[in-house]
């Protein structure tokens, strides 16, 4: 907290907000200039309210910070804030009592003057970054698993698992609506007590990679094992075999997607109703894939007898059930 007020009132709201214990004192601004810019990064980590400062101690404390690695969000509302305000990563004004030249030097203008209010967009911010991640986590891995899978067959010299007209239903049609709820799926409980995350690190991080290749293989071998399966007893319905094994495979992956933790709660389940209706209907597609006439012929499928049904239930079920089963394992953790 930094304020031009006495020290004995910044000590007081300090305290009653927690920025200060009972054997804590403010620094005063007078203090402050006496302090080098090494002192004053090295009283950042235990001082946590400044009384009697100036624009120029503002702006010292602001650089500072940053100057630790820090990411700067300062709020204010005078003209005495307006350097540290443009200074800062992420200037917020008071869009009520603040200042015409408050508002200008901000990035931000908080509308009702709530503290409350900054709290709610940080969260809502931190909920679109992970759906983000979760989206472009979904569709890499369907992906990626597509791939292997024609790579694999080519390598090994098999028959094509995946037909040009069934690649393009599976990412033009089956994977969508499940990638599209994803943008509308709730925030994590712990979502606010996480620490920040480092600014320069991509969403492409090694350890996303890891997991995109994990499960892409992961899809990629129940496809694999479905179609090998089907071309040992009848090599002309492989085809249809993998692919309705990889379509399904991709749809119950939607829950590894979702969330970091299990989602096989119910109540967790039903969090995102956008992702039940997309899973229900891209199941409901892939069935009028096969059973309409007309369809069927188009991407060249044939019905399956309840023995394929059992395997390619089984088998697309794996990769979930393998996600899952992580989550619970570290959530016990």
């Amino acid at each position: 907290m930094l304020t031009g007020d006495q020290r004995l009132t910044a000590e007081a709201v300090g305290r009653q907000l927690g920025l200060l214990t009972s054997g804590e004192h403010a620094v005063d601004g007078r203090e402050l200039e006496s302090l080098s810019d090494a002192e004053v990064k090295a009283a950042l980590a235990y001082v946590g309210a400044f009384s009697r400062v100036t624009p120029e101690h503002k702006l010292t404390i602001v650089r500072a910070r940053q100057a630790r690695g820090d990411i700067v969000a300062m709020l204010g509302d005078g003209v005495n804030d307006a350097a540290a305000l443009r200074k800062a990563d992420v200037g917020i004004a008071m869009g009520v009592r603040g200042t015409d030249v408050a508002k200008e030097a901000a990035s931000i203008i908080l509308q009702d003057d709530r503290f409350e209010t900054i709290a709610a967009a940080v969260e809502e911010g931190c909920v679109i970054y992970d759906n983000i991640r979760k989206f472009v986590f979904y569709l890499f891995s369907c992906n990626v698993a597509e791939v292997l899978l024609l790579l694999v067959a080519g390598l090994a010299g098999w028959p094509l698992p995946l037909l040009p007209l069934q690649i393009l239903w599976l990412n033009m049609v089956t994977d969508t609506f499940p990638a599209l709820a994803l943008a509308m799926e709730p925030g994590d409980p712990d979502v606010m007590s996480r620490p920040p995350r480092n600014p320069q690190e991509a969403i492409l991080s090694r350890r996303f990679v890891q997991s995109v290749l994990f499960y892409g293989v992961l899809i990629t071998a129940a496809a694999a094992a479905s179609f090998l399966w089907a071309l040992n007893r009848d090599p002309a319905r492989a085809t249809s075999v993998s692919f309705m094994t990889l379509a399904l495979a991709q749809i119950f992956h939607l829950g590894n997607a979702r969330s970091v933790d299990p989602v096989l709660h119910p109540a967790r389940a039903a969090a995102n109703r956008y992702a039940l209706g997309a899973v229900a209907v891209s199941l409901a597609l892939q069935l009028v894939a096969m059973y309409v006439g007309s369809l069927a012929r188009v991407l060249d499928v044939v019905r399956l007898d309840f023995t394929e049904w059992s395997l390619v239930l089984g088998l697309a079920a794996l990769p979930a059930i393998a996600g899952q089963t992580i989550r619970l394992q570290r959530a016990r953790r």
